[in-house]
């Protein structure tokens, strides 16, 4: 029932929730006998395409297989979340994409010694990074925590329910995932910190940057990562994203470009944030995007988001959606 309530919030207007609310407490008793008897068997996915802001296919779960996965991560993710390293920033409670951008600023400033010292910056993307990961491997790593038989078969049962290729792939829109890929990173942040002893490293999701004031010192470490990411983890490079450049040419990270003394929003940010806002002018579109701006150098777009706002009138939530 609690991940009922926690599944349903902002939810209840789905007519699948809807269906599955008229008879709630059959629905939630049966699941939970499934579960008891370990005859829960997880059901397909409804598949769907978005642009957020890439185009990103994400796969849909069943309302009974969605409350089943916050189950899953209620009792999971307290207790992986202390297993995990202070930098790693994704889908965790009191982290998030500004808290990675201040550590990003803290770190740099003390590389650069008051803007005295060059500092480098490597910047490395996973390619095709839920596609990629392996259910083997992940099933390994859940297996070393995990000595109660049900809880490891349940685990596996939702892992195998979804593939890209054969025995590989996550489904975008599932809680679980964000908790999986976690757990399956860590392993690398874990030798990052103690095998390649890297001070300065930071991920979110599959981005993640080493800083250094020695260039060479980032340029050998890009094999290691490699091999790393390969072997231990059947995972790859993207080629075409990883860059090495210093601060002061500007760094492109989570959504800003990153200098030694401000941050500004990158071009194609801004360029969404006004195709959205003039595709919904209301209030709290306005008001997310003006917060999101306080996070970095962008009075001359915060002026004109409010000159937006402006020309919508007094009260935006009036315009027709």
């Amino acid at each position: 029932m609690q991940a009922w309530q926690e599944f349903c919030r902002g939810k209840r207007k789905a007519r699948d929730v809807q269906k599955f609310e008229r008879n709630l407490m059959d629905n939630i008793f049966t699941l939970q006998e499934d579960l008891k008897n370990g005859t829960y068997q997880h059901g397909g996915y409804y598949r769907f395409a978005i642009n957020d802001p890439k185009p990103r296919v994400i796969h849909k779960a069943s309302v009974r297989d969605r409350i089943v996965h916050h189950a899953i991560y209620r009792k999971l993710y307290p207790f992986f979340d202390k297993t995990f390293v202070a930098d790693s920033y994704s889908c965790r409670l009191d982290k998030g994409t500004h808290r990675a951008m201040e550590r990003f600023r803290k770190f740099a400033h003390q590389l650069s010694r008051n803007n005295t010292k060059t500092v480098w910056v490597l910047k490395c993307d996973i390619r095709k990074f839920f596609d990629s990961i392996n259910h083997e491997v992940l099933l390994r790593l859940l297996r070393k925590r995990f000595v109660d038989e049900t809880v490891f078969e349940l685990l596996k049962e939702v892992i195998n329910s979804f593939s890209v290729t054969s025995g590989s792939g996550l489904p975008l829109g599932n809680l679980t995932s964000q908790l999986f890929v976690n757990i399956y990173m860590n392993e690398f942040d874990q030798w990052v910190k103690h095998r390649l002893r890297a001070q300065y490293y930071i991920r979110y999701a599959d981005d993640f940057v080493f800083l250094s004031s020695n260039r060479q010192e980032l340029i050998d470490m890009i094999p290691h990562i490699a091999h790393f990411l390969d072997q231990r983890l059947q995972l790859q490079l993207h080629p075409t994203k990883l860059f090495l450049n210093t601060m002061a040419s500007g760094i492109d990270f989570l959504g800003w470009v990153h200098s030694p003394n401000h941050r500004v929003v990158r071009t194609a940010t801004k360029k969404r944030m006004i195709k959205n806002i003039l595709a919904k002018p209301v209030t709290a579109v306005f008001n997310s995007y003006l917060g999101l701006l306080t996070h970095g150098n962008a009075y001359g777009l915060s002026r004109e988001v409010e000159n937006l706002r402006g020309l919508f009138g007094e009260s935006p939530d009036t315009v027709s959606d």
